[in-house]
């Protein structure tokens, strides 16, 4: 194997070209797995919605602290994952702690809008209700 090695000339540039190449992670996204008739938002209206550039909500996807799905080619956010111009509360962590138990993206997005007969209601109803401690339980739960 060959190794290379970078020096940097005067101008800040490396002797193979300006700066470092690095790949651009693909923004994760589910297929499209929610219903039909589900409000969801494409991700530009989710930055205006926050008052953030579209890139950061780029940044947030791929942080695992927001889901997507892809719809007809488009990515869209359920629009129940916000309120008052911001992530609702406690989504990232149940996210976290869903995707440290093995779950896809698919399967949580699926889990957060089925309805759960003890919480009552849908998962992410619970959480805009304020109730994400009782979430977080079940989602720990699942992966035992």
């Amino acid at each position: 194997m060959v190794k290379l090695r970078m020096t940097r000339l005067a101008e800040g540039r490396s002797q193979f070209g300006y700066g470092i190449v690095t790949p651009v992670s693909a923004i994760p996204a589910a297929a499209d797995v929610l219903a039909a008739d589900l409000e969801v938002l494409p991700l530009p209206e989710v930055a205006d919605r926050m008052g953030l550039p579209v890139t950061r909500v780029h940044q947030l996807l791929r942080d695992g602290q927001l889901l997507a799905e892809r719809r007809d080619g488009v990515l869209v956010v359920p629009e129940a994952f916000l309120a008052a111009g911001t992530v609702v509360k406690g989504l990232p962590g149940t996210i976290t702690v869903l995707r440290d138990q093995g779950f896809s993206t698919d399967e949580i997005l699926r889990w957060l809008f089925t309805e759960d007969s003890s919480l009552p209601g849908t998962p992410i109803e619970a959480l805009r209700g304020d109730r994400g401690r009782e979430v977080k339980r079940r989602a720990q739960a699942m992966g035992f």
